[in-house]
């Protein structure tokens, strides 16, 4: 498929040619799918090859977005991006970049005007305390030995006060 169109030759007598050509080297023997339906998807819907192809490649739908709404949904997974951060220097590195993004199409906007605003990193970093705060638990409470008590200094456990 390589080769040119011959000048004087119509186009269609030459593709005929090409794929009758190939039909007999083999070309189209076992390629994947040979004698399998092809997937006709939902008949009212326009983009149902966009949707099978996402769904063959394993990508997310999220990259269809316009840019605005794109951000906003990181914003929304702030916090569960963070959460497994190791410390506060990575956070706000995580908070700087999502916010160069956003400056970025502050600066040159497309698509549909959705308000999008910078994030605050210190309510991140806050948040991201919060959530990486080990549970305490309650101290127990030692064994008091009598001799080190100051409140029994000079008493006997046996000895009533009168």
């Amino acid at each position: 498929m390589t080769e040119r169109k011959p000048p004087g030759v119509s186009f269609e007598s030459w593709i005929d040619k090409q794929i009758r050509l190939a039909q007999e080297r083999g070309d189209f023997d076992d390629l994947p799918g040979a004698g399998k339906p092809i997937p006709a998807g939902d008949v009212d819907d326009e983009l149902w090859w966009v949707k099978n192809y996402l769904r063959r490649e394993n990508l997310p739908s999220d990259s269809l977005l316009p840019t605005p709404l794109q951000l906003r949904k990181e914003i929304e997974r702030l916090p569960d991006t963070i959460r497994g951060l190791p410390s506060e220097r990575a956070v706000r590195d995580v908070v700087a970049q999502l916010n160069l993004q956003i400056v970025a199409w502050l600066r040159a906007p497309s698509g549909p005007r959705i308000p999008v605003s910078p994030v605050d990193a210190d309510e991140v970093v806050a948040t991201w305390r919060q959530q990486n705060q080990p549970t305490r638990k309650p101290p127990v409470a030692a064994p008091v030995d009598p001799e080190s008590d100051p409140r029994r200094a000079g008493r006997r456990w046996w000895r009533r006060k009168r």
